[in-house]
């Protein structure tokens, strides 16, 4: 089991749980982007040479390593895309100059694991630091590092995020692709799109996580990867999930879907809550639009839904009576070929 102690997110909501629509930012030209703070713990003369990615990583991290009253053995990203837009930019670069003098900046900050290593640095933690970049998965597999380094150091504690931007270079990709709605649509009417596509995001989720439970504010108690096209696979998997990871009498009750308007994957979401047929069903792309470490964004959703116990009505798929929740199930889907089940759990 993997505790989360803090979290903090940069979105493109100011608040990822408010209650009120009318608050809710809209999106333009169908893409989300994030509303950035003013990074204060970040010094200018640094701030001014970071990357988008970068910059929304490290400013998430920083304040919750200095909060944490204990030091960190490392440092855990998930990332598909992140440094991406530095990295074109020093391309360009390549053949604007012909290969001469070139801005030095660019080039650092063009890997994906820029942002690992730049809090690294910035916090002076020289312990285990790594990037994990597999697509859709590339945050579920940072936390099942973290749960794999937990059970080995039970005493020990780490930083982990997702971290997401939109460069001009995947966001023409994805849309060539088929990824992305080809007519304008608002996020506030994502849901109610029967096309194909959704729209795009970015954003960053960080977290602190141990194997001790005080002070905790919610627990991660079990995750699935499955690589699958199949419903039919998805299904028996989840079915599978549930026997294993439930107690006698536990029940989900709430279920945290990544559905994001996309009409080719509705068929998954809606066999998984057919399983649950008991659970409130959820959803938040309306509020994050679509991209591939989203998943951290939903852990961070269900770490607030859980300690506050609020659950926004516009988060609602169907209209549900208020009541006590215990567990909640993420189940996010990256183009219908990358799934993941993450179980979480009150204190």
């Amino acid at each position: 089991m993997v505790y989360i102690h803090h979290c903090a997110c940069v979105s493109p909501q100011p608040n990822l749980l408010t209650a009120q629509t009318e608050t809710i930012q809209e999106s333009v030209d169908n893409v989300l982007h994030v509303m950035e703070p003013k990074y204060d713990g970040i010094p200018l003369g640094v701030l001014r040479r970071m990357g988008k990615a970068v910059r929304m990583g490290v400013g998430t991290a920083l304040p919750l390593i200095h909060k944490h009253d204990k030091p960190l053995q490392g440092i855990v990203i998930g990332t598909a895309n992140g440094g991406m837009e530095d990295c074109i930019k020093f391309l360009n670069q390549v053949i604007e100059f012909e290969e001469g003098t070139l801005t030095p900046t660019n080039f650092v900050q063009s890997t994906t694991n820029a942002i690992a290593s730049q809090l690294g640095m910035m916090s002076s933690n020289k312990g285990y630091n790594i990037t994990h970049v597999n697509r859709g998965l590339s945050f579920e597999n940072a936390l099942l590092d973290v749960i794999m380094l937990l059970r080995e150091h039970p005493t020990q504690a780490y930083l982990l995020g997702g971290v997401e931007e939109i460069s001009n270079y995947n966001y023409n990709i994805d849309h060539l692709a088929g990824s992305y709605k080809k007519e304008i649509i608002s996020n506030l009417h994502l849901y109610d799109s029967k096309t194909d596509g959704s729209i795009a995001g970015e954003g960053v989720a960080m977290f602190i996580a141990d194997a001790e439970g005080v002070g905790a504010i919610a627990v991660v108690d079990a995750i699935k990867l499955l690589p699958a096209d199949q419903v039919d696979e998805i299904v028996v998997q989840l079915q599978l999930f549930l026997a294993t990871h439930l107690s006698e009498g536990e029940v989900i009750d709430v279920l945290l879907t990544g559905e994001n308007g996309d009409e080719r994957l509705n068929p998954f979401y809606g066999a998984v809550e057919e399983v649950l047929k008991g659970a409130t069903v959820a959803r938040y792309k309306h509020l994050t639009g679509e991209f591939a470490t989203a998943s951290a964004l939903s852990l961070y959703i269900a770490c607030q839904v859980l300690e506050s116990q609020t659950l926004p009505s516009h988060l609602l798929k169907y209209p549900s009576a208020k009541k006590e929740i215990k567990k909640i199930l993420l189940y996010n889907n990256h183009k219908g070929v990358q799934h993941s089940f993450i179980l979480v759990s009150k204190i």
